[in-house]
């Protein structure tokens, strides 16, 4: 257990276990409430990682660090790379940009892995509040102008697991290059598209009874939130895929294996 606001506490933990490899999937990630709680948000998402850097490189192990899609502000037309310029629109974005730079400023041996539209079979999100709402609404209004790719936690995790067997080999053989990777599922969808595919995989499967009969599209400006978010979410991963010899499963084809754990 640790709490990434008491900084001391994770320094110590640190030199406690020594560790070999670190990887922090924690972070503060409720982009709304961010931005009234930019100081909670930028000592979780930006001091914590630069303080797991600074401990990595006093004892030269690996920090595994994830970051996000809203480091960029959406208004690409194609997929955002690596490469790409970020510009956050939003506080969350901002405080997960500034833990990016933590972490390079150091200098530590890191790997960074953006993701988007994380969803699992356990905790609170998107595709837990779906099936809820389905079971007890006949219609529902999700936005549509909003595009992305739906990434599964447990591919994040067993990618991740892949990235560091590589990437510790890498730093035994002194060839490791601390870089930026996009890590999501392939192919793309609206917020909309995923909720009528979550609806349609679990008729499917039988795992329960739903009223839901009409998902309807709308834009985002119909949905206001305290927070923006961009409108293009979509993240390439051919750097990852090449580097790692990897391919990402679709989006859709990871939901059903989802579904499938949920029960």
């Amino acid at each position: 257990q640790a709490d990434l606001a008491d900084l001391a506490s994770l320094r110590a933990i640190i030199e406690q276990h020594q560790p070999n490899v670190i990887v922090n999937p924690a972070a503060y990630t409720a982009v709304d409430k961010a931005e009234s709680e930019s100081a909670v948000a930028f000592l979780v998402n930006a001091e914590a990682p630069g303080v797991l850097a600074e401990e990595a490189a006093k004892i030269g192990a690996l920090l595994v660090h994830y970051s996000t899609d809203y480091v960029f502000d959406g208004s690409n037309i194609a997929p955002y790379t690596e490469a790409d310029t970020t510009n956050p629109i939003n506080v969350y974005g901002q405080s997960k940009l500034a833990g990016e730079r933590a972490i390079q400023a150091v200098g530590c041996d890191y790997l960074i892995l953006r993701t988007s539209w994380v969803y699992a079979s356990r905790g609170n999100n998107f595709l837990k509040t779906i099936l809820r709402l389905a079971a007890e609404r006949e219609e529902l209004k999700i936005v549509a102008d909003q595009i992305g790719a739906p990434t599964w936690a447990r591919l994040i995790a067993e990618v991740t697991a892949h990235v560091i067997r590589q990437s510790v080999f890498e730093q035994e053989c002194n060839i490791f290059n601390s870089t930026t990777y996009n890590l999501t599922a392939s192919g793309e969808t609206s917020w909309h598209g995923f909720a009528q595919k979550i609806v349609e995989i679990a008729r499917e499967q039988g795992k329960a009874e739903l009223k839901n009969r009409t998902i309807h599209p709308i834009p985002t400006t119909d949905y206001p939130l305290p927070a923006k978010r961009p409108a293009n979410s979509r993240l390439a991963n051919d750097n990852l895929e090449q580097q790692f010899g990897l391919v990402m499963p679709s989006w859709d084809n990871a939901l059903r294996l989802c579904l499938q754990e949920l029960g």
